[in-house]
């Protein structure tokens, strides 16, 4: 089917077209606010999450240092007995 092309729009047409495009853009508007209150919740989600993570970060440093600690009061109590054995091995 052919469309027949108006040559000319009236100011009557030109009205009602504008006030369509303005409702179009207000139902746009209405949805971005929309979208907006979503993110607000979604950046406060983020947030706890954040701190929820700052929490671990600081459990998992703790468990390092103790770690640490561990390993090198194992690695002096070995030294001092391999020092201990070796003086007995020398000294007999």
């Amino acid at each position: 089917m052919a469309v027949m092309a108006r040559d000319s729009w009236t100011d009557a047409r030109l009205d009602d077209l504008n006030a369509k495009v303005d409702r179009g853009f207000e139902t746009v508007d209405q949805r971005f606010e929309r979208v907006d209150q979503r993110f607000e919740q979604i950046d406060q989600r983020f947030e706890q999450v954040e701190k929820r993570l700052d929490r671990i970060d600081d459990r998992l440093d703790g468990l390092h240092r103790t770690q640490i600690t561990v390993l090198l009061t194992l690695c002096g109590c070995m030294f001092t007995g391999f020092a201990t054995l070796g003086g007995l091995v020398i000294g007999s």
